[in-house]
């Protein structure tokens, strides 16, 4: 070691005696996931945790959006603020390795076997539409032909056969349920050939948050389409070669799985937090149980509660959705709320109400605390609905259900919350130390490395600067002295990486 490599390593020590100082503050554990008010998924979801060894949340989530997706096209839920849909839109956080996707896998087979069985048919079904449109077409051609031409009784027998042709054949609907990381533009391609209840699902959202339809061209009109569907509100597209479509009576649940990396520039985005967008979902981010998953097996009955889920998963989508003359607009029944249930929700909108007042408890995150209430009624309807098709209304014991789980959901919200009051120069800051921690393979590194090679918001030398100072008045970069060789190179600029425990 030369005497100057070992100057560098005292400045190094003498910089950070007691090691880089975290950029952002530990987010508390949350409370354990209340199981008991899944009511009627409550075997399934404790089955899935059983099986996978999983966090609880993570189960619940799959099967809470899952249960959404199945029964929000039969009706809309009494609340206190009118009528709202039965889609639910979910947001888990977990690690790489959390078995998010053994979860999802488990409690979605019900809708995959719909969906190949519904595929098996759909070839069959599509080539009969085209030969009954196309006859359609012949005999509307020739009708036109002849209603044009001199021969006055052919012309007059030509019109009233025209008004007796009827309508044009419609298209078998595609059996697709769900869609991964589609364009809002996408999605509503499929809204147009497809079902009118549909699923947003990913196991890893990342792409989705991550990707085209999310980037700083699409984000805003993806958050308020998205936003729309969650009210049930008709959404009105308008382009300048395919003209307006309306899409009235459409449905969408939604359940977004995505590492802590890829959901915390999300839960900070000031767009998708100050438009409600973020308010609408119910978020968690439950505590990880990588290392003591040592059990080995399962219970059988496990596999029986699965069974029995995508059982009862497949009763309901095999049953016909209620809709008009247009088999992609839905005319969903209402639930109504009994008294007792009505009163229940009264109680809870009045905590959350006085909740939100200047040093109350949820005074930082208003915008969860004015939905909790609606979103207890939705998911009280949705297990209402998954019990039985045809309940008259939602009674008591569901919306306690509803407002245990909504209330947690609150609370994940306020305890998420900080995340969101990061600002976007010490998020920007975390994202490379990550990246010079996990994926740098040297000790040292360069500016012009970080913008060649470095994360994407990160590939400027302007958008570096802030996050560089940030990292080395953190102590998590040491700046080397002028002139410093680096990889064969005398640098202007260079910094030696700090690692966990104060070394450099």
């Amino acid at each position: 070691m030369t005497a100057h490599q070992l100057n560098i390593e005292d400045q190094a020590v003498a910089f950070v005696p007691e090691g880089p100082q975290p950029l952002l503050r530990e987010i508390p554990v949350g409370e354990d996931y209340p199981v008991h008010a899944l009511g009627p998924l409550q075997a399934a979801v404790e089955a899935v945790q059983n099986i996978t060894q999983a966090p609880l949340g993570i189960a619940a989530q799959s099967a809470l959006s899952v249960a959404s997706l199945a029964v929000q096209g039969f009706a809309d839920v009494e609340t206190l603020g009118g009528d709202a849909p039965l889609s639910l839109f979910c947001l888990t956080i977990a690690e790489s390795g959390e078995r998010k996707s053994s979860c999802d896998r488990l409690l979605m087979r019900g809708v995959r076997d719909h969906e190949r069985e519904q595929a098996s048919g759909y070839k069959d079904d599509f080539a009969e539409y085209e030969t009954a449109r196309e006859i359609w077409q012949g005999k509307r051609k020739r009708m036109l032909s002849e209603a044009a031409g001199a021969d006055k009784t052919k012309a007059t027998g030509a019109e009233a056969d025209l008004r007796e042709l009827g309508q044009e054949p419609r298209p078998p609907l595609l059996p697709n349920m769900t869609a991964q990381e589609p364009t809002f533009e996408g999605l509503m391609k499929l809204f147009q050939v497809g079902r009118p209840a549909l699923g947003l699902f990913s196991d890893e959202a990342g792409g989705f948050i991550g990707g085209h339809a999310m980037n700083s061209d699409n984000k805003l009109k993806t958050i308020a389409g998205l936003s729309q569907l969650w009210n049930g509100d008709t959404v009105n597209r308008i382009r300048s070669g395919d003209g307006a479509t309306d899409y009235p009576g459409r449905r969408l649940a939604m359940h977004l799985m995505a590492q802590p990396i890829a959901a915390r520039p999300l839960l900070a985005d000031p767009q998708a937090s100050g438009q409600g967008f973020l308010a609408r979902f119910l978020i968690t981010e439950p505590p990880s149980l990588i290392g003591t998953r040592l059990r080995r097996g399962h219970d059988a009955g496990s596999d029986l509660s699965v069974a029995a889920f995508a059982e009862r998963l497949s009763q309901i989508l095999a049953t016909p959705m209620p809709t008009g003359d247009n088999p992609q607009e839905l005319a969903p029944a209402r639930l109504p709320l009994s008294a007792g249930a009505k009163e229940l929700l009264w109680r809870f909108y009045e905590a959350a109400e006085k909740s939100q007042a200047t040093g109350g408890q949820m005074e930082h995150v208003r915008a969860y605390a004015s939905k909790s209430a609606e979103q207890a009624a939705r998911i009280a309807g949705v297990l209402t609905l998954w019990t039985d098709l045809n309940s008259p209304e939602v009674d008591p014991v569901a919306m306690k259900w509803g407002i245990a789980l909504a209330g947690f959901y609150l609370k994940e919200a306020r305890r998420l919350a900080e995340v969101g009051l990061v600002s976007e120069e010490t998020a920007k800051a975390e994202r490379l130390r990550q990246w010079l921690v996990e994926s740098w393979p040297h000790d040292d590194v360069v500016p012009r490395e970080i913008i060649r090679r470095g994360p994407n918001p990160l590939r400027d030398a302007k958008a570096l600067s802030g996050p560089l100072a940030m990292l080395v008045k953190s102590g998590h970069l040491l700046a080397l002295p002028s002139g410093t060789v680096i990889r064969g190179g005398a640098r202007k600029e260079a910094y030696r990486i700090v690692k966990e425990g104060g070394s450099a």
